[in-house]
């Protein structure tokens, strides 16, 4: 389900009219996490890292309001739930698209999760489909041969997007802490900088209550 927003009564109208009106208006930025506390209890609880993090971070993204709305045909939207269209890999090294639904349990997210990553593997090509292309998502990578500083997105800038990208790296220790970067693309028109900082601290808690 999504509601409409009206753009007119909106407080983010002029922001919204100016950076919509850019080639590129999206603007992303590199944080770390620790995720100690979550990394060892995917090993205790037997999943997988990488199911438990992206678990997390479409939870925060959930409890992020500006992370869900969405421009369609010009108009606003705010999504009541978002699903994630992951990158997901194959023995050969090519990737394809994903489409897990969100789900509040991480063991039923995890269902869903493995039954797409199964997919991946039987499959070629990137899986491009109504479904992978949904608007309702976040689109999101992992890159865990690389601890990042930094990072950018191929992107069409003449087609019309407003999905915020999330792509996580290598985890790196430091001391007794296990950090992980995380970078976070979204359309400056529906989101700012206090929005991302939202997300990320929303990502940490669910990180130490996993």
């Amino acid at each position: 389900m999504k509601q409409l927003i009206d753009v007119e009564t909106w407080n983010r109208r002029e922001h919204f009219a100016f950076f919509s009106a850019f080639e590129e208006p999206f603007f992303g930025l590199v944080a770390e996490v620790d995720t100690t506390r979550a990394y060892g209890r995917a090993k205790a609880q037997g999943v997988s890292f990488f199911q438990l993090y992206l678990h997390c971070a479409l939870t925060a993204v959930n409890a992020v309001e500006a992370l869900r709305y969405r421009i369609e045909e010009g108009k606003v939207y705010c999504y009541d739930q978002i699903h994630v269209s992951a990158t997901l890999t194959r023995p050969d090294t090519t990737f394809a698209f994903s489409f897990v639904p969100y789900a509040a349990s991480l063991s039923e997210f995890g269902v869903g999760l493995a039954a797409e990553m199964e997919a991946v593997r039987q499959s070629t090509g990137l899986r491009l489909s109504p479904t992978t292309a949904r608007p309702d998502v976040i689109h999101f990578s992992a890159i865990p041969w690389v601890s990042f500083t930094s990072l950018t997105h191929a992107r069409a800038f003449a087609h019309p997007d407003s999905i915020p990208k999330i792509s996580v790296g290598k985890a790196r220790r430091q001391g007794e802490a296990l950090l992980l970067p995380v970078a976070i693309n979204v359309h400056h028109g529906l989101a700012d900088g206090y929005h991302v900082g939202l997300f990320l601290e929303a990502f940490q808690r669910e990180l130490n209550a996993a």
